[in-house]
């Protein structure tokens, strides 16, 4: 009494179709070199470059600030303007305006 199988088993009756598919599933999901692992990995190395190419745009603008400072200008702007430096003769007024004043939250 033979077990009469349907028509889209019967190519999982071949020995050589198993062991291919077997071979698949191995190779896709579980072992070293597997497509899962792969994809993880690109991944990585997508953020890695976009890492690498966020710092390349800092360096260059670190070199651009190195590059001002390395004038007596360009040190005595950065202090006026960053640390509201003056010099002993001189009054500095700060003008700020309206819309640049941070708003006071109130709790009602």
């Amino acid at each position: 009494m033979a077990i009469k199988l349907p028509k889209y088993l019967k190519p999982f009756k071949n020995l050589y179709v198993l062991a291919l598919i077997v071979f698949a599933v191995w190779m896709l999901f579980f072992d070293t070199h597997s497509y899962l692992l792969h994809r993880e990995l690109n991944e990585e190395i997508e953020d890695l470059e976009n890492e690498k190419t966020y710092y390349k745009g800092e360096m260059t603008k670190d070199r651009k600030a190195i590059k001002e400072l390395s004038t007596e200008a360009g040190v005595e702007k950065t202090a006026r303007e960053t640390y509201y430096m003056k010099k002993p003769n001189e009054d500095i007024y700060i003008i700020e305006y309206e819309d640049s004043i941070p708003k006071k939250k109130t709790n009602e």
